[in-house]
């Protein structure tokens, strides 16, 4: 794991970027893509660049239950907003929240991993330490499953509804080995309320109560924090 400590959120972004570039030009075709405030500034640089994704295809993490792909609280919805309408991929994947056989739902997207591994993931860090919806106590060996979204992410989530009582209790999630067996993992955090995970992510025991601590143990991983989320190692 390489600790990377920048200034702020934009600073982020460019290292994020950066070392996308790198890894496209040594062969990379398969993104694993995140959603959330934490890689916005990440995909405005991908918007405003020259990089051509036309022969290249995207994989997300996750996404919420019951919310269809045109919902504006959906991921899909997300993903189209600030990746897709600028830079269209060959093709790109995620859940299907609105499945109705959840265990083929699961079972396709495991396939999709088998089929396109993960070149370059990208990642969040929840304030309780999960990655994706990988919440404390998920198997490190879990692939794709259905996630119980626990209260702490709810009300992380509430930002982006009008009310609480609307965000989703559920979610379909990559699991942590899913997350694992990409070759390069860039996890960036920012902000004061992520600092404690942070530093149990890097400082403490690798344990299932701390989901992202596994990071710890791949072999190409990249922490990009900001001064105030590296301000507890």
């Amino acid at each position: 794991m390489k600790v990377i400590r920048v200034k702020n959120q934009e600073e982020g972004a460019q290292m994020a970027f950066t070392l996308l570039k790198e890894k496209i030009a040594a062969g990379a075709k398969t993104l694993g893509l995140a959603t959330g405030s934490t890689p916005l500034a990440f995909y405005q640089k991908i918007a405003d660049s020259d990089l051509d994704f036309s022969e290249m295809r995207s994989i997300n993490l996750d996404e919420y239950l019951g919310l269809a792909a045109d919902n504006p609280q959906s991921y899909h919805y997300f993903m189209e907003k600030n990746v897709f309408i600028h830079k269209p991929f060959k093709e790109s994947f995620l859940p299907d929240g609105r499945a109705e056989d959840i265990d083929a739902e699961i079972s396709r997207y495991n396939r999709l991993l088998e089929q396109y591994p993960i070149d370059f993931q990208i990642l969040g860090l929840g304030q309780n330490g999960h990655i994706g919806f990988n919440e404390p106590g998920t198997s490190f060996d879990s692939q794709t499953h259905l996630v119980d979204l626990t209260q702490e992410t709810i009300q992380a989530n509430a930002r982006f509804f009008a009310d609480q009582s609307e965000v989703p209790h559920q979610a379909l999630s990559m699991g942590i080995a899913s997350i694992m067996s990409a070759k390069t993992l860039v996890l960036m955090a920012y902000g004061q309320q992520k600092a404690e995970a942070a530093a149990k992510m890097i400082n403490g025991p690798v344990t299932e109560e701390l989901p992202a601590s596994i990071l710890q143990r791949h072999a190409d991983a990249f922490v990009i924090l900001d001064e105030v989320a590296a301000s507890l190692l």
